[in-house]
């Protein structure tokens, strides 16, 4: 007889007993969990500026928050202060935005070039100049935005809030997730920008949606991490191979893998009763500072970011059940996927 965690979901197994297991620690953890508004004005704008410039500048800036580095790490100092990846993308983006808000309007973005691009998201660090990876691509999904905004939005964000009448999903073609879909950046079949954006957005209170059973986590490179190395999904013994080898995954691999984790994800903020969009709050920040690719906690102690997020006490919260810590978290990292802007 087949148990139901025995069943494949998209080439990949979900195994419920871990997630029950999981979601038990997690809701503890959760529950804790300081809640992000997104006010802080090195990265996001001030919460007195207008509701037309906050969700425009949202919606350009999460369209380019996928990997900011492929050859090198895109990092450096801006006003004395040190920032990384994504970090640096955002701190970016505020500058951009107090000294050219216009910048970001439609308008513009319809016109935007890879040298503007170029201009806006590089750094100097160590007299060498730092650029984000694929300007060319972050270029051309820009001009896609300020396009669209104008062809099917009459230029403005706000419209797109209206149509969606609170309303994550709905009938085909309704509701924010799929209104976005129209644009190139938030075509990702696992939606993980569109969810971002939403998460921004209805922190900030420019967005209330009524219906929270619709709300799923924004995955990335760091929750699929954090799934496998839990042991709450479960590749085939093909997929699993090309993780352990460091093969890169075809773009139908991708998406499976990726549907499977934040389906196992979804249980486990069902069974905690915590907002998936919540819920990431946490993923994001223990995959990011704890359970990182290269250093984990459970192989070299808790780092100072990790201390201070309070999810560790001296181990990883997850030591008792994780399916892959110590040396073996080392070998089961996150899969190989590198030609995307979905993530």
């Amino acid at each position: 007889m087949r148990i139901l965690s025995d069943f494949p979901v998209y080439g990949v197994k979900l195994n419920y007993g871990r997630i029950a297991r999981i979601a038990l620690i997690i809701d503890k953890l959760v529950r804790n969990t300081k809640l992000d508004n997104f006010t802080d004005e090195r990265y996001y704008p001030p919460v007195d500026s207008d509701a037309e410039y906050v969700l425009r500048y949202f919606l350009c800036m999460v369209a380019l928050d996928h990997r900011t580095s492929r050859y090198q790490p895109f990092e450096g100092f801006v006003d004395g202060e040190f920032f990384h990846g994504a970090d640096l993308l955002y701190r970016l983006g505020m500058k951009k935005f107090l000294t050219d808000p216009e910048f970001f309007s439609p308008q513009r973005l319809s016109r935007i070039t890879v040298d503007e691009v170029i201009g806006w998201l590089s750094i100097t660090l160590n007299n060498k100049k730092i650029t984000i990876w694929d300007p060319d691509v972050r270029a051309e999904l820009l001009r896609d935005i300020g396009i669209k905004l104008l062809k099917f939005y009459d230029g403005k964000v706000c419209n797109i809030i209206d149509r969606a009448r609170n309303r994550l999903k709905g009938m085909p073609g309704y509701g924010l997730i799929d209104l976005l879909k129209v644009f190139k950046a938030y075509s990702d079949p696992v939606e993980k920008k569109a969810y971002l954006y939403a998460k921004f957005i209805s922190r900030r209170g420019l967005f209330t949606y009524e219906d929270p059973y619709d709300a799923e986590v924004p995955v990335d490179n760091h929750l699929v991490r954090v799934a496998l190395r839990l042991g709450i999904v479960e590749p085939s013994k093909q997929l699993f191979q090309k993780i352990l080898k460091g093969e890169e995954f075809s773009w139908d691999e991708d998406v499976e893998l990726r549907f499977a984790v934040r389906k196992a994800y979804k249980y486990i903020a069902r069974i905690t009763n915590i907002d998936p969009l919540i819920l990431d709050d946490f993923l994001w920040l223990f995959g990011r500072h704890c359970c990182t690719k290269s250093e984990p906690v459970c192989v070299n102690g808790c780092s100072g970011k990790c201390e201070a997020l309070s999810y560790c006490s001296g181990g990883c919260p997850f030591e008792d059940v994780c399916a892959y810590r110590g040396e073996r978290a080392l070998r089961i990292t996150e899969h190989n996927y590198q030609s995307t802007y979905y993530y």
